[in-house]
């Protein structure tokens, strides 16, 4: 009999062993770096986006834990985000106040979120006829993103803000409008996704120009 449950222990122990192994807890090669800017966020970005990063944090924050966004952006421009922060809004610039390490660390451990690879469906080029995409924003995007971009707390971001739009292109600014993000206010508009809006890419694109018009502005 105890043998059998000799037996028994070292297969549950085996079992154990193969599932950690398998969970890549500790094959990361990024473990350290994954680590370290984990402490970062804790400390300096929690409280608006969330110990999850999906916009949950006690102050009003932006969801940056979702595949849209994370499968949209480089680490580059997590990295600008960050280290520049958007002038104007709640989220300030951390340039000064971490080093290049840290800001490079809190990039790891924000990619690391990712889980899958989106193929996005985007127009070679962006350019449309930015008076009919005034019009389209002014019906299907004001109320969460504000007057001429403006932004809303805790509804829309800023999209007239200079950092924003200095860092993000027209394609990433396309992908966003046309296929949202999930678990946020801001859903897909692309006709045949699941959106309540359905927008054609040439309708979106006239409301991407319209965006970019408001960098001069």
């Amino acid at each position: 009999m105890k043998k059998i449950l000799y037996g028994l222990y070292s297969i549950i122990i085996i079992g154990i062993i193969i599932c950690i192994i398998n969970s890549g807890i500790f094959s990361s090669e990024n473990a350290e770096e994954i680590a370290a800017g984990e402490k970062i966020y804790n400390k300096q970005c929690l409280i608006c986006h969330g110990e999850n990063g999906k916009g949950e944090g006690k102050n009003a924050g932006t969801a940056i834990n979702n595949q849209q966004y994370l499968n949209t952006v480089s680490d580059k421009d997590i990295y600008n985000s960050v280290k520049h922060g958007r002038e104007g809004t709640g989220m300030p610039s951390y340039g000064l106040r971490l080093s290049e390490d840290e800001l490079n660390n809190v990039v790891t451990y924000i990619r690391n979120w990712q889980t899958e690879e989106i193929q996005f469906d985007v127009p070679k080029t962006v350019a449309g006829d930015v008076v009919n995409g005034e019009k389209l924003y002014n019906v299907y995007c004001m109320n969460c993103h504000g007057e001429g971009g403006s932004g809303k707390l805790k509804m829309g971001t800023a999209l007239s803000n200079p950092q924003y739009l200095k860092y993000t292109t027209d394609k990433q600014i396309w992908i966003s409008t046309a296929y949202g993000r999930d678990d946020t206010r801001m859903a897909a508009t692309l006709k045949g996704l699941n959106g309540v809006r359905q927008l054609k890419k040439e309708e979106i694109t006239d409301i991407v120009t319209y965006i970019r018009s408001l960098e001069a502005k």
